[in-house]
C-alpha cells in the first residue's frame, strides 16, 4: 500500500512539470494551439547579432513581414494558421540561407533556428490535430510574405527575413 502511494504521488508531479511551462517560458495561445516558448531566449540571441545582420541588409526599402497589413490585425481564428505558416517558413527557407563567415553570428543563428524548429514541430502537431485551420485571411497574407520573400535573391531575402525577427517576435507577444 506504501508503495503505490509513492507512485501515485510520484506520478501526479511527474503531470504537474510537464505541464508547468520550462524556466522562462511562457505559453502562448495561437487560436486554439497553445505552445510554451521561451521568447526571451530567441530575443536574446538576435539582439546579440541584430545590428550585424540589418548591416548585411542591402535592400532597406522593402520589408517582408511588414508590408501593409502583413502580420497587423491577424483574427483570433488566424493566428494558429500564420504562425504555423512563419515557422514554417523561417526554419524551412530562412535559417537554411544565411551563413556569415563570423562563426559568433552562425552560432546565434543556429541557436534561434533550434528554437524555431521546437515550436514547428508543437505547431504542427497542433495543425496535424485539425486544431489549426487557416483561413482565407491567414492564407492571402502569408501568400504576401512569400511573394515579398521571393521577389528578392535568396541570400538578400533570408538575410533581410532574419533581419526582421522583432518584427514577428513582438507581434507574437503583443497577440499574446
Amino acid at each position: 500500500m506504501k508503495g503505490s502511494h509513492l507512485f501515485l504521488c510520484l506520478f501526479s508531479m511527474s503531470c504537474w512539470l510537464n505541464l508547468m511551462p520550462a524556466a522562462g517560458n511562457k505559453i502562448f495561445h495561437f487560436g486554439p494551439c497553445r505552445i510554451s516558448m521561451s521568447v526571451t531566449e530567441i530575443r536574446s540571441g538576435f539582439t546579440a547579432i541584430k545590428a550585424n545582420i540589418q548591416a548585411r541588409d542591402p535592400i532597406r526599402t522593402l520589408s517582408i513581414l511588414s508590408y501593409p497589413h502583413s502580420l497587423h490585425k491577424v483574427k483570433s481564428s488566424d493566428r494558429c494558421c500564420i504562425t504555423h505558416h512563419l515557422f514554417n517558413f523561417y526554419v524551412d527557407k530562412v535559417f537554411k540561407h544565411c551563413k556569415t563567415e563570423d562563426s559568433y553570428v552562425n552560432r546565434k543563428i543556429s541557436s534561434i533556428a533550434n528554437s524555431f524548429l521546437s515550436v514547428k514541430r508543437k505547431l504542427g502537431q497542433c495543425h496535424e490535430e485539425n486544431k489549426c485551420l487557416c483561413g482565407q485571411e491567414s492564407t492571402e497574407k502569408f501568400k504576401q510574405i512569400l511573394a515579398n520573400y521571393e521577389g528578392l535573391n535568396v541570400t538578400s531575402a533570408a538575410i533581410k527575413s532574419l533581419g526582421e525577427l522583432d518584427i514577428l517576435l513582438d507581434w507574437m507577444e503583443k497577440s499574446h
